[in-house]
């Protein structure tokens, strides 16, 4: 059985990163699939990320909170 859910599991990892090749490749000149990565989108791509995080850790911190809060209950 764990045989053939590796198997499985490897099959299906391969057909996805065969799939996910064809995105990656860039077009027109070194373009990709944006378009042209300037400064300014880059830099605001790296203001993106950083707010993500940071939204993320306050989300993830407050459900733990009232989850933890429930459980002293």
């Amino acid at each position: 059985m764990r045989i053939r859910t590796a198997i499985a599991t490897c099959a299906t990892t391969l057909v996805w990163l065969a799939l996910m090749t064809v995105p990656a490749l860039a077009k027109e000149g070194g373009a990709g699939t944006y378009g042209k990565a300037d400064d300014k989108v880059v830099t605001n791509f790296g203001f993106g990320i950083l707010i993500g995080f940071a939204r993320l850790v306050t989300v993830l911190s407050t459900i733990q909170h009232l989850l933890d809060r429930r459980k002293s209950r």
